[in-house]
């Protein structure tokens, strides 16, 4: 009986961390991409120096920390410095969560991460579990929790991969729509029991 390696992903506002968080009362464990991705560039490792010595000083916090909103901006505003970052990033995550994964205790685990499609993260775990909303709740959800315009939700989900797309790549489909807390509750109930059936089957 080996580990089985779930990824779990979905669009902004679709619920992501609920459902990781619903199957974590289950003792599972959760690899999050995005705590993953700020761990890399901590203080004192290499890469925050390497980004420091790309970028400048100036991209890094009085506190030692990265300037993320700084450089998110700036990535987002040149493609050959976003390429860059993502090669020296891409590798340091992917290696990091596998070393996680491999140490979970969990019969199976999950890594979460809003681009797993996007970044071919979806070609490194055997099952791929969206949550699925309508995009004009992901817009509504956003602007509620994340102070956000209307407008610059829109360009967040213009940049992730579209909803058909997301859901093509699905083994299974959480519907996080207008469901009830409950009924999210039996959903991640029914399927945590399918997952380690597939585990004795492996």
């Amino acid at each position: 009986m080996s580990k089985l390696v779930i990824g779990l992903t979905g669009g902004i506002g679709s619920g992501k961390t609920t459902v990781a968080d619903l199957f974590a009362q289950y003792g599972i464990d959760i690899i999050d991409a995005d705590i993953v991705a700020r761990e890399v560039v901590a203080p004192g490792t290499s890469a925050l120096a390497k980004i420091s010595e790309h970028f400048g000083s100036d991209y890094i916090l009085e506190n030692g920390h990265l300037d993320r909103a700084k450089l998110r901006h700036r990535v987002f505003a040149n493609k050959q410095d976003k390429t860059w970052l993502n090669r020296l990033l891409h590798p340091l995550i992917r290696e990091t969560m596998n070393g996680q994964c491999v140490a979970a205790k969990s019969a199976y685990c999950f890594i979460v991460a809003p681009l797993l499609i996007e970044n071919g993260l979806n070609k490194s775990v055997e099952k791929v579990l969206v949550i699925d909303v309508k995009p004009e709740t992901q817009i509504a959800r956003t602007v509620a929790r994340d102070s956000n315009s209307k407008e610059q939700v829109q360009n967040i989900l213009a940049a992730q991969v579209s909803r058909e797309d997301r859901l093509a790549h699905a083994d299974f489909i959480i519907d996080n729509d207008v469901c009830s807390t409950n009924e999210l509750k039996q959903q991640v109930e029914s399927l945590h029991r399918i997952f380690l059936k597939l585990v004795i089957e492996k």
